[in-house]
């Protein structure tokens, strides 16, 4: 199994400390999974590991680093709503899945000590797991971020670098530290391993509902859950697991939406935006690095971008927290661009919306 560049084809051993091509387009893994089969799941084995006959895994450290994320539980909310509780994880977020899998990776080729940029949850996550795997960790994250984020990363045991400034910039300062020093950037945008673990939460469902629901809400900023959806849909379809593709309904922030208004205008790659705050930091990414390959999926599938209305976060993040569901804002955000695409396209039954982020992270 090797990284092969999205941009010239080059090959590379994933054992590489090189966080890109030479030509500087980004690796993917030339890593085909056999035909996704429910018979050949682990079910001795409670954590999204128990999907590793489909997974690009090399060798058993992920038994060392696994917290035992994954198998969160599906519950409905009303008559057309699920919600997928993945903020039910060992840091509270989706990202868990990811960084499982991505430090696993990193233990198997012996890296000892990784950067990465984040807004928060990823940035908890791979500290989290690289704290279980004995890997050094230093995490760069944008003024502004919840000072409960901070706290949790440096608990940890991980540096926890302020960067003054957007989300875009806080990327470029640790870009920058990787290419000068030469750090191993386990990072969930640039290493395709992260998807290894995001496409175990369409596994999840289909084993856990034994089908799709009609339709799926996916927030897009850098599409870290939406990749491994898209992901997980081809291996599906692949299969003969499912027929035909869910809707897929990706939203974004009415302050940073490059990638919807790419979608709009037609556009390959995503639009140039000038991010405004928002509640939904989560997903606040004014230059989406893999852009270009989410709105190919997005045309290739039909998805359909919707805003999170900005003066509705608060007031959906309410109405989940009195019904028991207590979540950040950025995952609030996912119920307000539900409710607007509803209101666009005419009501969405049997709809399946994750709840990425617990709510005590965005307490500020």
């Amino acid at each position: 199994m090797d990284f092969v560049c999205t941009k010239c084809g080059r090959r590379e051993s994933t054992a590489t400390r090189k966080a890109h091509c030479d030509c500087g387009g980004l690796w993917k893994l030339d890593f085909e999974p056999p035909k996704f089969d429910l018979s050949a799941i682990d079910r001795r084995e409670w954590s999204l590991f128990r999907y590793r006959p489909f997974m690009a895994l090399e060798g058993e450290s992920w038994r060392g680093v696994t917290l035992g994320e994954g198998m969160t539980p599906i519950v409905p909310l009303d008559e057309n709503v699920m919600l997928k509780m993945d903020y039910f994880m060992p840091t509270l977020s989706f990202k868990d899945r990811g960084a499982a899998v991505l430090i696993a990776h990193c233990a198997s080729i012996g890296v000892e000590k990784v950067v990465q940029d984040s807004s928060g949850n990823a940035g908890n996550a791979v500290a989290a797991y690289c704290a279980r795997a004995g890997i050094a960790c230093e995490i760069f994250v944008p003024e502004g971020t919840s000072p409960k984020k901070i706290d949790m990363i440096r608990a940890h045991g991980a540096v926890c670098t302020v960067v003054p400034g957007s989300r875009d910039h806080c990327a470029e300062v640790c870009r920058e530290k990787v290419e000068r020093e030469g750090v191993y950037y386990a990072n969930h945008v640039y290493n395709p391993f992260f998807y290894e673990g995001t496409k175990t939460y369409l596994y999840e469902v289909y084993e856990q509902l034994g089908r799709l629901p009609r339709h799926l809400v996916i927030p897009v900023g850098n599409g870290t859950l939406f990749l491994g959806v898209m992901h997980a849909l081809d291996e599906l379809l692949a299969a003969g697991c499912i027929d035909h593709a869910p809707q897929i309904i990706a939203l974004q922030s009415e302050g940073c939406d490059p990638l919807l208004r790419a979608a709009e205008q037609g556009l390959s790659s995503p639009a140039e935006v000038t991010p405004r705050a928002t509640l939904a930091e989560g997903i606040a990414i004014g230059k989406p690095m893999r852009g270009g390959e989410i709105l190919a999926y997005a045309a290739r599938y039909g998805v359909r971008f919707v805003h999170a209305p900005e003066q509705d976060i608060l007031r959906e993040r309410a109405y989940l927290a009195e019904r028991g569901v207590y979540c950040e804002h950025t995952t609030a955000a996912n119920l307000a661009a539900y409710r607007n695409y509803c209101a666009r396209f005419g009501e969405a039954e049997d709809c399946l919306i994750t709840m990425c982020g617990a709510g005590l992270k965005s307490d500020h």
